[in-house]
């Protein structure tokens, strides 16, 4: 079987790869490398529409540049878009399966996770992708096992006791921290510590760089 090679980039921005495609998600503004990446991917996945996960500037001028290049995500992406390149959504709802770019990728969730009861609700799907979640901003527990959790750790949303709670629920073989865009490195390591397997959770936490690897 060939492997599955997963890069995580800045905040909430990965790559997966495997037998020459590359599927990206949540290409934002706090990604340096979301224009670069989005003139390779095959396909794009979108949990929202924040723009620390949606970089609209970049993925316009991708979609623009690559008439095949698709944007997977709910229905409030559309707002984002250009009229003309509304038709190069692909809008899905929490239950679908489907293939994208040769990858198995199962949609759940719906509902961005509350910062604060004044604020309206918000979309977010997540992306189940081979044993590979990707939350968006929420707790929502994926609709089967899980092998590799991308557990947000920073943001207005997050809370380590509910992050704890969610890892403990989703029981994954491992963790990897994303949506750590508002932390510095004492940060990323305060977190690490209760979140870890030596923390609260009992679940092996990984705290990679932009642009590190790790097979899947």
């Amino acid at each position: 079987m060939t492997t599955t090679e997963l890069t995580k980039y800045a905040h909430a921005c990965l790559t997966l790869s495997r037998g020459g495609r590359t599927l990206l998600l949540d290409p934002g503004v706090f990604t340096p490398e979301a224009s670069a990446l989005l003139g390779v991917a095959d396909a794009v996945l979108v949990t929202h529409d924040h723009p620390d996960h949606l970089d609209v500037d970049a993925v316009t001028t991708a979609l623009r540049a690559r008439p095949r290049l698709r944007l997977h995500g709910p229905a409030a992406l559309a707002a984002s878009l250009d009229d003309d390149l509304v038709d190069r959504l692909t809008v899905v709802q929490p239950g679908e399966r489907l293939d994208v770019a040769g990858f198995d990728v199962r949609v759940f969730g719906g509902d961005h996770a509350p910062i604060h009861q004044d604020m309206p609700p918000m979309a977010n799907v997540g992306f189940l992708i081979e044993g590979v979640c990707h939350p968006g901003d929420s707790y929502e527990h994926p609709p089967e096992q899980v092998d590799t959790l991308l557990l947000p750790t920073s943001g207005p949303w997050t809370s380590v006791g509910q992050a704890v709670d969610f890892v403990r629920a989703v029981a994954p073989r491992r963790t990897i921290q994303i949506h750590d865009g508002m932390l510095n490195d004492v940060g990323r390591g305060s977190v690490a510590g209760f979140l870890g397997a030596e923390g609260l959770t009992g679940v092996p936490l990984l705290t990679l760089s932009s642009g590190e690897t790790v097979s899947v």
